[in-house]
C-alpha cells in the first residue's frame, strides 16, 4: 500500500483512491500479480485479470478480431515507485504479465486514462497498439477519456 500511496500522491494513479486499496489490488477476476524489488525494497506491481466491470479494451479487441472477450486478459494495476523509475521496471512487469497471458492462451489488452501520457508512451514503446480512445463515465460528475490498447500479436 505504501508504494501505491506514493504513486497516487506523485502521479495521481489511481485517479480515484480506492476505499479499500488491498481489495483493489487483489480483485476477484485476478489471474496473477507480480511485484518488483530494487535494493530489497518493493518498488512496483502489475496484475493480470479477466475482463472486469468497466474494462473497455477486451470488448474492443474481441470486436476487432471477431472473437470472444474470454480470450483476452487485462493487464492492470501497473505502478512503479517514483524513486525507482528509469530502471526498466515497468517494462519488466508488463513483460511478465504478457508472458503469463500468452501462456494461458489469452491476448493481453489494457485500458489507461488518456491523461497518463507517460504510461501511454511506455505501452507504445513496447509495441502495444492503440485501438481507440473512448469516454467513460466514472461517476455523475466524472467523465474520463480512456485509451484502449492491445499487445502486438
Amino acid at each position: 500500500m505504501r508504494v501505491l500511496a506514493e504513486v497516487h500522491q506523485c502521479n495521481g494513479y489511481p485517479v480515484n483512491w480506492p476505499d479499500q486499496p488491498d481489495e483493489w489490488l487483489s480483485h476477484a477476476s485476478l489471474l496473477g500479480a507480480w511485484v518488483a524489488e530494487l535494493g530489497g525494497r518493493l518498488v512496483g506491481h502489475v496484475s493480470l485479470s479477466r475482463e472486469g466491470e468497466g474494462d473497455l479494451a477486451p470488448g474492443l479487441w474481441g470486436e476487432r478480431n471477431g472473437t470472444s472477450t474470454a480470450l483476452a486478459a487485462v493487464v492492470n494495476r501497473l505502478f512503479v515507485a517514483p524513486q525507482a523509475r528509469g530502471h526498466g521496471i515497468g517494462a519488466l512487469l508488463i513483460g511478465q504479465a504478457v508472458e503469463e497471458a500468452r501462456h494461458r492462451g489469452l491476448h493481453p489488452v489494457l485500458d489507461v486514462v488518456a491523461s497518463d501520457t507517460s504510461a501511454a508512451a511506455l505501452y507504445e514503446r513496447l509495441g502495444w497498439q492503440l485501438m481507440a480512445t473512448v469516454e467513460q463515465r466514472w461517476s455523475p460528475s466524472q467523465l474520463v477519456a480512456i485509451h484502449c490498447y492491445a499487445a502486438a500479436s
